[in-house]
């Protein structure tokens, strides 16, 4: 018996629907994989018999929580709120090295169009303006030789991304010099590569963990939560950081 694909629904009524996604799932067709077949919006189409609309994106190896409209007009309010950063996104990352206890990066990020999703985007334009707020929540020095040093530091961190470009976080943090773990285009191969040798992962260590917005039928805050996948919380629980974060 062929079963159909499930996800993990997080939140549901009348207008919305999140769910957990998981690293590795497109959110739609997209010319960063021409050949891949299983897209994050079919699947939950098919899952709950309607059409849904997505109102943000999450990269194709960042996991967690993805917020879908259920009909035209939940979707012209939700994008509205995306457009106007009052949607409040919240992220978890493990990046390269002891990062400042906290951090407000303020750096225009240039376009990067889909040919795809985004082939009604105009190109040559100016970058955009881009702010993410990040806190520290744990560091770890590891005893393995990376790059000159005989031991290598990693951060723990919370990410507020007050805008919406795209691989804003990963690219910040890159700006930064705190590349994220994992992350294959704008990070840092060796650190990649020593998570993968010594702790099996070979995921980009960036999960969206939390949305908060304005409900704009009930007028209420509503908040959505998702927990991290098993391979990433695993990682948290090795490196023994996995108390500090919210179940």
């Amino acid at each position: 018996m062929n079963v159909r694909e499930q996800l993990d629904i997080l939140y549901r009524d009348e207008h919305f629907i999140a769910i957990n996604k998981p690293a590795g799932l497109l959110v739609h067709r997209s010319e960063i994989d021409r050949h891949e077949t299983r897209f994050a919006i079919q699947i939950l189409r098919n899952q709950i018999g309607q059409r849904v609309y997505p109102v943000h994106r999450l990269d194709k190896p960042t996991s967690g929580v993805l917020l879908f409209a259920l009909h035209q007009e939940a979707n012209q309010h939700l994008t509205q709120a995306f457009m106007n950063n009052s949607v409040r996104k919240t992220y978890l990352a493990v990046v390269r090295g002891y990062t400042d206890e906290r951090g407000h990066i303020d750096h225009p990020l240039s376009r990067m169009p889909d040919r795809i999703a985004d082939k009604d985007a105009q190109p040559g334009k100016a970058a955009q303006s881009a702010t993410t707020d990040y806190r520290r929540l744990a560091t770890i020095e590891l005893p393995y030789r990376v790059d000159r040093y005989p031991s290598s530091r990693y951060s723990l961190v919370e990410l507020k991304p007050a805008s919406g470009r795209k691989h804003q976080l990963r690219r910040h943090m890159k700006h930064i010099n705190h590349p994220i773990i994992g992350d294959t285009t704008h990070g840092k191969s060796k650190h990649n590569r020593l998570f993968t040798d010594k702790f099996g992962s070979r995921r980009l260590l960036l999960a969206a963990t939390q949305i908060r917005f304005n409900h704009p039928y009930t007028d209420r805050e509503t908040t959505i939560r998702s927990p991290l996948e098993q391979n990433f919380s695993h990682l948290l629980a090795t490196l023994g950081w996995c108390s500090l974060v919210e179940k």
